[in-house]
């Protein structure tokens, strides 16, 4: 396992196990797998109505709490100060925990900022009281980030964002990296199945004729290698799969290293194009999702 030490001395495993989109039912069982692989960083999320299920793998597993670093995120609906601080509580409860190891908040949300700043000051209270062990964000652009830093005080950890390798944020990661900020990549594989009418017309990244010579060459498929690059490049992936196989597939990325110049052929075959939503596009029915209680 890599692990990465976050910009307050907190220390995380760089690869994670997502569960964005993995239906409720099938959570537990799914997460239950990717502990038994050997995954302990697991990334869920208020909006992906699964936290339970995650909660309920965390109470069964025999892996001991301590040794799981638990990531989740504040919905747009729930931010403001006194909303984000019960959107914590709402949470925790869920995932049958005291403490989180990071939360963050899941979009910007330009058009209502101030209740983003204050969801945002809401996290630097809750790190204050020992709640969470490290803060965050979760698809802000460099203008966000600018304008989040001029408003608050602690610095997020980590800043989840679209990254693969045909989609590079190049400018955004070296704003992450100046800033200390660490860059976890959201749709690491860059499959392009998560959004319906995103994808249209898109070649994935699985079906590359690069990214398949360079894992031939080491026996390994290409989503290993895109995991690969993103770790050898320092930061954070989060893939997701419920299939046992692929699960472990993905965890399996840790005993071969790409060579410079395979690094340098993923790294030009970014399009610049997203295969998600912008988070700088208004989108008014974000607050209509209401988060509930349990």
């Amino acid at each position: 396992m890599i692990t990465l030490t976050l910009n307050n001395g907190v220390v995380m495993p760089a690869l994670g196990y997502g569960v964005f989109q993995t239906p409720a039912d099938e959570t537990a069982t799914a997460v239950a797998e990717a502990l038994r692989v050997g995954y302990r960083h697991i990334d869920t999320a208020a909006a992906y109505f699964n936290e339970a299920g995650v909660g309920a793998a965390l109470a069964t597993s025999d892996v001991p709490r301590e040794d799981v670093f638990i990531e989740t995120k504040v919905w747009v609906s729930d931010y403001g100060y006194d909303q984000a601080l019960h959107a914590f509580d709402k949470a925790s409860a869920k995932l049958g925990v005291e403490q989180l190891d990071m939360l963050i908040l899941h979009q910007p949300a330009p058009s209502r900022w101030d209740r983003t700043v204050a969801a945002y000051k809401a996290l630097e209270t809750l790190y204050a009281d020992g709640k969470v062990r490290a803060i965050g964000v979760s698809n802000f652009m460099p203008d966000h980030l600018t304008r989040l830093l001029d408003a608050t005080d602690v610095v997020p950890a980590v800043n989840q964002i679209e990254v693969h390798p045909y989609f590079q944020q190049k400018e955004l990661l070296a704003m992450d990296a100046e800033h200390g900020i660490l860059s976890q990549a959201w749709s690491p594989i860059g499959g392009i199945t998560f959004y319906p009418g995103f994808t249209d017309g898109k070649q994935s990244t699985l079906n590359d004729p690069t990214i398949a010579a360079i894992a031939a060459s080491h026996g390994r498929s290409p989503a290993q290698v895109m995991l690969r690059w993103h770790l050898q490049e320092g930061r954070s992936a989060i893939p997701k799969s419920v299939t046992p196989s692929r699960i472990a597939e993905n965890f399996d990325v840790f005993d071969f290293s790409l060579d410079a110049d395979e690094v340098a052929a993923i790294d030009a075959l970014d399009t610049g194009v997203r295969s998600g939503p912008d988070p700088d596009v208004a989108r008014e029915s974000m607050f209509d999702r209401v988060i509930p209680e349990a």
